[in-house]
C-alpha cells in the first residue's frame, strides 16, 4: 500500500508520496513513487503511483521510452496535459494487457493508479487522476485535490483545511500533517516522503524535498499536531446528558 495526494491549488500544485511497499509483514521495501519530466521553460509534469509496483514503473517507464525514441506524440511533443494524461493512460492499459493475465493466473492484482499534474506551455495547469483502466478524471474547483492508495486516514485535514485559495505553504503543511496522520494509523504507510512543489506559470519546479526519518521539521510538525489535538479534545465540554452520571460507579458490582 502506499499514499499519495496532490492539490491544485490558485498559487500553484503541491504533489507528495510515500515511499513504503510491502508484499506482506516481512517483505517491506522503500521505492520512489514520484516522477518529475521537467523541461524549463517548457513543461512541468509530475507523476504519482500507487498499486502494483511492477506495473506502475513499467508503464511510466514505457511513457518516457516512447518520449526517448521521438514517437510522433510523445510526452514531450504534446501540448496539454490532457494529451499527456492520454499518453499515460494508453501506457498502462497496455501494460497491463501484457502482463496482466500472468498477474492473474498468480492471484496478484495488476490494480495501478496514477495522480498527473503540470503544465504544458501557456495552457494553465492541471491535475488528473489515472484510474487502473486507463480512463482519467480532472480536479477542478470543487474538488481542488486528489489522493490514491490509503488516503481515509488523511483525507480530514485536507478536506478542513484545503482551498483553492490556500497559500503554498499552508498547502504544504497541511499535507505533512495528512502524512501524519496516515503513518499513525497504518504501517503500510511510511517515510520517506517526496514532496515537489510548482507555483502558477513557473514551467520549472520550485522545490524538491525528500523527508527522512530524521528530518527536524517533520518532527516537530508530527509532535506538535499530536499535542495540539490532545489539547483541543482536553478543552471539549463532556456530553451534558453525562452531568449526573458518575460514570466509575454506573454498574452495579459483581
Amino acid at each position: 500500500m502506499t499514499y499519495c495526494v496532490a492539490l491544485k491549488l490558485n498559487a500553484g500544485l503541491v504533489f507528495a508520496s510515500d515511499s513504503r511497499t510491502n508484499a506482506g509483514i516481512d517483505q517491506i521495501a522503500c521505492f520512489k513513487k514520484m516522477r518529475c519530466f521537467v523541461n524549463e521553460g517548457d513543461r512541468v509534469i509530475v507523476i504519482l503511483s500507487s498499486g502494483n509496483l511492477s506495473i506502475t514503473q513499467n508503464a511510466i517507464n514505457l511513457l518516457e521510452q516512447k518520449g526517448r525514441h521521438g514517437e510522433a506524440r510523445n510526452i514531450w511533443s504534446v501540448d496539454s496535459m490532457f494529451d499527456v494524461a492520454q499518453l499515460l493512460g494508453e501506457c498502462l492499459r497496455e501494460v497491463r494487457k501484457q502482463d496482466g493475465v500472468f498477474l492473474a493466473q498468480n492471484n496478484v492484482d495488476a490494480g495501478a493508479n496514477f495522480i498527473i499534474g503540470g503544465q504544458v506551455q501557456t495552457e494553465p495547469m492541471r491535475l488528473f487522476m489515472v484510474y487502473a483502466e486507463g480512463n482519467f478524471i480532472e480536479a477542478g474547483e470543487e474538488t481542488p485535490y486528489f489522493q490514491i492508495g490509503e488516503t481515509k486516514y488523511g483525507k480530514p485535514i485536507i478536506d478542513r483545511v484545503i482551498t483553492p485559495e490556500t497559500p503554498l505553504s499552508e498547502a504544504v503543511k497541511c499535507v505533512l500533517v495528512s502524512f501524519d496522520s496516515t503513518m499513525r494509523s497504518n504501517l503500510s504507510v511510511g517515510l520517506p516522503i517526496d514532496i515537489a512543489c510548482y507555483s502558477q506559470a513557473g514551467l520549472r519546479l520550485d522545490f524538491e524535498q525528500h523527508i527522512t526519518q530524521d528530518d527536524p521539521y517533520f518532527s516537530q510538525i508530527s509532535r506538535r499536531w499530536s499535542d495540539g489535538l490532545k489539547g483541543v479534545f482536553a478543552s471539549l465540554p463532556n456530553p451534558e446528558w453525562l452531568v449526573d452520571v458518575d460514570m466509575n460507579n454506573q454498574f452495579p458490582p459483581d
